[in-house]
């Protein structure tokens, strides 16, 4: 939004802002903030920064963790959800003693990512549009304790809420997909969330209900750069989340949040470019598939397994990554099968849009990681020939669950924990550290980490375990 100090101080001055809101990306990848008035928006600020404590958001330990945040004036927005005028910025994370940037702020992970990209040649800038699928609910309850584990969630368009009397209008289970008032109760207010991040300086591309009966949604984006992107990715929750907020609603991005019906992905598009031209694109080749973007796609999916850890590292998004939905379970890529992991898009086949999804990553993701493994194990794949084929990757565009289970067998299967994909992240990560784009030791606390939110569920009993074995 601003160049320099000065647009950003006139843009202060103009509007009569108070408050200075920075915000700012924690390792696990959800956003924190802390405030200024606007009195202490000086350039000292773009400097020496304001300080916190790194140790309570997962960068450092509590014996040195003084850290202070410095705004990226390009990213400041007026913050539509403040009493008060409020200009918020995306922040930068530094050492609070050497003012040079922080090596584990997922912001510059991100940034090297890309810096890498450029240093090998392969191309100059990365593309990607990640896609963003939500539940809205009105009510959300949960509990858990020695003697107690339960939640409950509820939607104005369930069809659980037939029987109660109402509007009428209610969804059935996987009969979401497109529905149109007045069965889609929330067009409103996907309407006023497109409106916000529009005004907020965010294009989206269209809006829609999604498949899931009892509230879910989707928005799209345009192509954009990783950083922006992964920028986006954070924004879009949080106007999401405070705009149904407003209304006594409840957004969440959970992957599988409900038993039995679709659950929310969210699949990356993304290519390469170099001086301007599609690295991916080659329209004398099958699929029109370059040989980079064939080796690519090996790499990805060569290292699919360590990049879950990342791209999909709770435990809840392994209840979504199942058979029986759009669920992409399954290693290889195709033009159509909605089960592979990669796809391409039959409606992208022109030379300056041409691409393909990774389909298995949710938004439980921290982007700016999740983006940068992606791009790490696409150019690991380029750099080591990785062929698709010579892999049993495909292409496959044939229905795989026709097949025997003999012939099934052929076909690599992505982890059905959060602990087999940490393990693969132990096993498979030096394609990570290339460049010094992921450091060693922040690998080892991540798996540390999500090893133990892993324990932490396997410990407890579960509500139907219960049901099911209590009378034996």
């Amino acid at each position: 939004m601003f160049k320099n100090f000065s647009e950003a101080q006139a843009y202060i001055v103009e509007h009569h802002i108070h408050q200075i809101d920075l915000k700012f990306c924690d390792l696990w990848g959800g956003w924190r903030h802390v405030t200024i008035t606007a009195r202490e928006f000086t350039p000292d600020l773009l400097t020496h920064g304001v300080g916190f404590d790194g140790s309570s958001v997962g960068f450092k330990n509590v014996r040195a963790g003084d850290m202070v945040l410095i705004p990226d004036l390009t990213t400041g927005f007026r913050d539509p959800f403040w009493e008060q005028p409020t200009l918020s910025f995306i922040c930068n994370v530094h050492e609070a003693d050497t003012r040079e940037p922080f090596a584990r702020d997922p912001r510059e992970i991100a940034r090297r990512a890309e810096s890498y990209l450029r240093q090998t040649g392969i191309a100059d800038q990365s593309v990607w549009g990640p896609e963003f699928e939500f539940y809205i609910f009105s009510n959300v309850e949960y509990e858990n304790a020695i003697n107690v584990s339960s939640y409950r969630v509820e939607s104005i368009e369930s069809a659980w809420k037939s029987s109660t009397g109402g509007h009428g209008h209610y969804i059935a289970l996987h009969r979401g997909y497109h529905a149109i008032p007045p069965n889609d109760q929330l067009f409103n207010l996907r309407a006023r969330m497109v409106n916000h991040l529009e005004e907020l300086g965010l294009p989206v591309k269209y809006h829609h209900h999604e498949v899931g009966g009892p509230g879910q949604c989707e928005i799209e984006i345009p192509l954009m750069g990783l950083l922006s992107a992964a920028d986006a990715t954070l924004l879009i929750k949080y106007v999401t989340k405070m705009t149904a907020w407003r209304e006594g609603l409840s957004v969440t991005f959970l992957p599988k949040p409900l038993f039995g019906e679709a659950g929310n992905g969210m699949h990356f598009h993304q290519f390469l470019k170099r001086n301007g031209k599609n690295v991916f694109y080659d329209p004398n080749a099958p699929d029109h598939l370059s040989q980079e973007a064939r080796f690519y796609i090996g790499g990805l999916l060569y290292h699919a397994p360590a990049l879950l850890a990342f791209t999909n590292p709770t435990t809840n998004s392994y209840r979504r990554l199942v058979p029986g939905f759009e669920a992409p379970v399954n290693c290889f890529f195709s033009s159509g099968n909605r089960s592979a992991a990669i796809r391409l898009p039959k409606y992208a086949t022109e030379p300056e849009t041409f691409r393909f999804e990774f389909r298995p990553p949710d938004a439980t993701c921290n982007p700016y990681l999740a983006m940068a493994a992606m791009l790490m194990a696409g150019i690991d794949g380029i750099h080591h020939h990785i062929d698709p084929s010579e892999h049993h990757f495909g292409p496959i565009d044939e229905d795989i669950f026709s097949w025997s289970p003999e012939k099934r067998k052929t076909i690599k299967s992505l982890p059905t924990s959060l602990g087999e994909a940490l393990k693969a992240l132990q096993a498979d990560h030096e394609f990570l550290l290339q460049g010094g784009v992921f450091t060693i030791d922040l690998i080892e606390d991540w798996i540390r980490k999500k090893f133990d939110e892993e324990n932490q569920v396997r410990l407890r009993p579960h509500p139907y375990e219960i049901e099911l074995y209590y009378n034996l």
